[in-house]
């Protein structure tokens, strides 16, 4: 078991800072929940998009909208006018 994966619970709606795959330097906060990985029985994963994806610590996945939102702007910057 991923140490991640101790701190979570299926059915749990969690906020992941996701990258678009076509786009690199787009990202955005999207809201998905934590569920038994049916790929891989015992594990968890986010189900994100229509696709379940492990819950590794490569994930940048918070608890609340705000706390995502703190670590965008952090990351990612907020922009200045």
């Amino acid at each position: 078991m991923n140490l991640s994966e101790a701190i979570y619970t299926p059915g749990e709606i969690v906020y992941v800072i996701y990258r678009n795959p076509h786009t690199q330097n787009v990202a955005n906060i999207q809201e998905a929940a934590v569920v038994n990985d049916p790929d891989n029985p015992g594990q968890l994963a986010v189900f994100l998009y229509e696709t379940y994806y492990p819950l590794t610590d490569e994930l940048a996945i918070y608890r609340s909208a705000e706390e995502a939102e703190t670590a965008y702007n952090y990351y990612f910057g907020a922009i200045d006018e």
